[in-house]
């Protein structure tokens, strides 16, 4: 007798389609499918935080892709989980509300490369001009990418604020 699967999370072919193209544009950044489909599936959900056998059974996977598509996710900080009292279980979900930590985080590798294109710079020959122009040119992006996404987050906060005021 087969069993029924409660755990199944009913979706709209609209969101199943949404999840799908969401794999394919994280897969085509260098996510893995599984990863990327998981993902797709904790933004496009109505319910907000989902088991490990609700993702695994929704999407049809094993249990050794979910567990490795979901400790990916927790790796890069994509998805956290939360438990709850007198349950087992652990509740997955996005980092969507930690989104300004994660732009900070890029803010800050921007600025570490950019350090470290300036260091590189010094220490090259002299011999390898053409090369050595594009590595400026590179590193001289880099410190105006730095400047203008800062701007634009402190543009963007002033904008925010304005809306909140009205």
């Amino acid at each position: 007798m087969k069993k029924e699967n409660s755990n199944i999370i009913s979706l709209t072919d609209r969101q199943l389609d949404l999840i799908e193209r969401l794999g394919v544009f994280s897969t085509s950044n260098g996510m893995q499918p599984a990863p990327a489909r998981i993902y797709g599936l904790l933004l496009v959900c109505d319910k907000l935080e989902l088991t490990f056998d609700e993702i695994r059974e929704t999407l049809g996977y094993s249990k050794s892709a979910t567990s490795n598509g979901i400790n990916f996710l927790l790796t890069n900080k994509k998805i956290s989980y939360v438990t709850k009292t007198g349950d087992r279980k652990r509740y997955f979900k996005t980092n969507v509300e930690s989104w300004k930590d994660y732009v900070g985080e890029g803010f800050n590798y921007v600025h570490k490369y950019h350090l470290l294109m300036n260091e590189v710079v010094e220490v090259r020959t002299a011999e390898t001009e053409n090369f050595n122009n594009s590595l400026q040119e590179l590193t001289n992006f880099l410190g105006f990418v730095k400047e203008e996404i800062s701007r634009i987050f402190e543009k963007w906060e002033n904008h925010e604020e304005k809306k909140n005021e009205n």
